[in-house]
């Protein structure tokens, strides 16, 4: 049987318009960032006051494509990220030595961890490569007798690729970069020394 020369380029325009529909497909991210379980023990079981807030602009970090237009955005959704990064402090505070509470007390120390910036980035790469730029920021206010720390921590990563990472691969470098991001602010031995006084 003979295939027309007509039906074979229809199948391959068909086929590059079902890829090039899915290169533009948004990508909605999961992550499960981790704070680790490395964390020095400076409490005695004092109850600290958490709060974890979302100060970024949007849940939309950026498109893969670097277009400001474009559809293939890569987001991640409040709703999802917030409560897991609430449970990633919790735990954080817990291997402290500190009893994270919700509740707030005008004589109880108390630590405020906003995430103001979560992007993701397109630049100029090495010929036949292109480059994403990711970028994940806290800020942590701890406060404990009368006394205030304030801290910004960063996590940064350039990624080279061929192709467009899927959203499989963005996921695990949002995760990677949001852990590390956590990681260091709770690393930072002036938030909990301030909150042990």
């Amino acid at each position: 049987m003979r295939i027309s020369k007509a039906a074979i380029f229809l199948g391959w325009f068909a086929a590059m318009l079902l890829l090039a529909g899915c290169a533009q497909s948004p990508h909605y991210l999961q992550v499960e960032p981790s704070v680790g379980e490395n964390l020095s023990r400076v409490g005695n079981g004092q109850s600290v006051t958490l709060n974890v807030v979302d100060g970024r602009e949007s849940d939309v970090l950026g498109t893969r494509s670097g277009a400001a237009m474009s559809t293939a955005v890569i987001s991640v959704e409040a709703y999802d990220l917030m409560p897991k990064l609430q449970n990633q402090s919790e735990m954080a505070l817990r291997q402290m030595g500190f009893n994270p509470t919700s509740e707030p007390a005008t004589d109880r120390p108390s630590l405020t961890l906003t995430l103001t910036d979560l992007n993701y980035q397109k630049a100029e790469g090495k010929p036949l490569l292109d480059k994403a730029v990711l970028l994940a920021r806290f800020q942590a206010e701890a406060t404990n007798d009368r006394m205030t720390y304030t801290g910004t921590y960063t996590a940064k990563r350039q990624q080279d690729y061929a192709l467009k990472p899927d959203r499989e691969a963005n996921t695990a470098m949002v995760n990677d970069l949001l852990s590390r991001a956590l990681q260091r602010a709770f690393n930072d031995p002036q938030i909990g020394n301030l909150l042990a006084r």
